[in-house]
């Protein structure tokens, strides 16, 4: 039997233990929180639970619009629904830590009906062949025939802005606030930083977003990006385009971010979101003969094997797009490709992605960057959402629909959907992407009237070829 030895619990670690174990392997998971790690724990399940209350709150910013209001007699003050409903933080994020070690408790139990044996420890490489492992009252070696890294990543950390954990804070700290920033100052304009910024507009703190770029989310879609600075811009939020930020401060119950132009900004609570380091030093990787590149994450092909003969690694700490479905099936190949079952190499240009601002923005396939730079002949187009029935019914004023096909056969091989719930509607272009689908096929397959899944059909007709509809 072959002896997989896991470190690290999160999606790419616990989802390669699961296939390891149904391929016949002896198991052994070593986490040293809880099974599911920092996505779990305090990362994409607690922030994404946080969303799903402040989406409700957007619904709210929306319903006059949709002739809905609290009676006079009912309401706190005016009569918006919005100034008559308000968040109650710590309820919010005692739910969110909550459903998060529900979750853990979930996985833990999914280990162990598989026959994995998790260990709660810190694992480090004695040699490519051997993991030690420090315990809360012990410390082990375990020989393996196999070993996957999954130690993930922990947030970058600004020497001149140290997080207090009361008012400065990194994201794996604001689930114990236990009230709303009154102003929340944003470092950073990723994913994360847009995230958050998106989610605290909407359940009502004052927010200022500190960008070092033209426009938020710069790793993203540049038109989907434009359209969400837009609606952050006209809901209020201070976006600080071209600043960096130098140092973060506390004066008494404020902070102070200073910027390297000598601004000052000040607010209640800063949260920094400048990105992530990988968890890979001192846990004996060099040694062991693992390649770490120059920034420390493990370099890996795409099967998942490192430099170690026997050593694969799997999700954040790799560097391979730091998504938690791309975690998992590194994690996956690892297993199949060390336990001899089929396996195909990764194919990042099939990853569906998405960013959970309001809109959400979701994207699959080849890039508007690769289309500006010319790599790949492409024809592209964007419809605006506002157009679409469904989206006037429900008041959706931003968004659009973009796709990308090759010129000759109208192969779809890439598109952006930027609404509510993109995260749902990017599933019928992924799969056309992953299929190879022309358009002609795409807007040949109903969709329901009214519906958002209709502009995807129309964007696929205004990219059809004459002579070649599908059947």
């Amino acid at each position: 039997m072959t002896r997989v030895v896991i470190v690290g619990g999160g999606p790419g670690g616990y989802e390669a233990a699961l296939v390891a174990s149904q391929l016949g392997g002896e198991v052994t998971l070593v986490e040293e929180v809880a099974p599911g790690g920092s996505s779990v724990l305090t990362d994409a399940v607690p922030s994404k639970t946080l969303i799903a209350t402040s989406d409700v709150m957007d619904m709210v910013r929306t319903a006059g619009t949709l002739g809905i209001r609290v009676r006079e007699d009912a309401a706190a003050e005016g009569d918006s629904p919005l100034e008559a409903v308000e968040v109650d933080l710590d309820r919010v994020n005692t739910r969110v830590r909550e459903l998060a070690r529900a979750q853990s408790r979930d996985i833990a139990r999914s280990l162990g009906a598989a026959g994995v044996t998790v260990i709660a420890g810190r694992g480090r490489l004695a040699d490519a062949h051997t993991v030690q492992v420090r315990t809360e009252d012990d410390e082990l070696e375990l020989p393996a025939d196999v070993i996957l890294i999954a130690t993930g990543t922990h947030p970058r950390i600004l020497p001149t802005a140290q997080p207090d954990g009361e008012r400065i804070l990194t994201w794996t700290q604001l689930y114990h606030l236990d009230e709303l920033p009154e102003r929340l100052i944003v470092v950073g304009s990723g994913v994360t930083g847009a995230e958050f910024a998106s989610a605290y507009d909407a359940l009502g703190s004052d927010v200022v977003l500190v960008s070092s770029r033209d426009t938020v989310l710069p790793g993203e879609d540049s038109d989907a990006a434009k359209v969400l600075q837009d609606v952050f811009e006209r809901r209020g939020m201070e976006v600080m385009s071209r600043s960096r930020a130098e140092s973060v401060t506390r004066d008494g119950d404020e902070v102070v971010v200073t910027l390297t132009d000598g601004r000052e900004v000040r607010g209640s609570h800063c949260l920094i979101a400048v990105g992530s380091i990988p968890n890979t030093s001192g846990i004996g990787l060099v040694e062991a003969g693992v390649e770490l590149d120059d920034n420390g994450f493990v370099v890996v092909d795409k099967v998942s094997r490192t430099t170690a003969p026997g050593v694969y690694a799997a999700g954040d700490c790799t560097g391979v797009l730091m998504l938690a479905s791309v975690a998992a099936m590194q994690g996956r190949k690892a297993m199949w490709h060390a336990l001899g079952d089929a396996v195909t190499p990764l194919d990042l240009a099939k990853v569906a992605s998405n960013v959970f601002t309001a809109p959400e923005i979701a994207t699959v396939g080849f890039t508007q960057k690769q289309f500006d730079e010319g790599a790949l002949p492409a024809e592209r187009v964007i419809l605006p959402l506002a157009r679409n029935p469904r989206a006037k019914m429900q008041a959706i004023d931003d968004g659009l629909i973009k796709l990308f096909v090759l010129p000759l056969t109208g192969i779809i091989v890439g598109g952006v959907v930027v609404a509510p719930k993109a995260s749902e509607l990017i599933h019928p272009i992924s799969l056309a992407v992953s299929a190879r689908m022309t358009v002609d096929d795409f807007m040949s397959a109903f969709t329901v009237y009214p519906s958002l899944t209709g502009s995807l059909a129309e964007a696929a007709r205004q990219l059809h070829r004459r002579g070649q509809v599908g059947s």
